[in-house]
């Protein structure tokens, strides 16, 4: 047991010396610190002058990391680089996160996602709802949002936000998602926190691979 534990430590330490290396010199290795998606996904960000970067948060309400997560990227977004855009897309897993992503987009259409977005997140993980009754999610979103039962239902339910629902599921498996949260630099490389050792350290590639974007010009 005694030399199980001390196997254990030394493997621990060997990584985090590893680890550190590469953050010490700012330096981030393909297939160590991040993945290559395979086929680039188009960002619709390729022709502008000056250069645009896109990072998107791969994130789904319904996931108790991205929660954990969400207060370190809102600080990265107010520090991040101004070449950097960034956007969130709602992962599509299952038939709850699929309505996770509706609310996501219905607030996006009505123009009140800043208000939503950590009511949706509580009413997950800390103030539990029944967010499949579509009863209780739109007086969620009056109760935040000041939004009408009867305006809140026509965009829930229309096909723009079902469709956006669809283009997000197949976004998703282009970048080639298995877990959230994640980073999508540029539609070119995927970012998470195991490879990166923690949410600081996914952030801190993230902006290495803005850098190298850039740079790329």
């Amino acid at each position: 047991m005694l030399i199980r534990t001390l196997l254990n430590s030394l493997l621990a330490l060997v990584a985090t010396t590893t680890l550190s290396v590469g953050v010490a010199e700012g330096t981030y290795v393909e297939g160590t610190h991040y993945e290559v998606i395979d086929i680039p996904v188009e960002t619709g960000f390729e022709a502008e002058r000056p250069r645009k970067v896109e990072v998107v948060e791969v994130f789904s309400y319904m996931c108790i990391h991205c929660y954990s997560f969400d207060p370190l990227l809102n600080r990265w977004e107010q520090g991040k680089s101004a070449q950097a855009v960034f956007n969130r897309l709602p992962a599509v897993f299952s038939s709850d996160w699929a309505l996770m992503a509706q609310a996501f987009y219905t607030a996006e259409i009505l123009g009140v996602a800043e208000q939503m977005h950590e009511p949706l997140f509580a009413a997950i993980h800390t103030q539990p709802k029944n967010l499949r009754d579509e009863d209780i999610m739109a007086a969620l979103f009056e109760d935040n949002a000041s939004v009408p039962k009867e305006e809140f239902s026509k965009s829930y339910n229309s096909f723009f936000v079902r469709s956006r629902v669809m283009q997000a599921g197949a976004k998703s498996r282009a970048y080639g998602i298995t877990g959230v949260p994640m980073m999508i630099v540029n539609g070119k490389y995927r970012v998470g926190a195991r490879m990166a050792g923690s949410n600081q350290g996914m952030l801190d590639v993230v902006d290495f691979l803005v850098q190298k974007e850039l740079a790329a010009e």
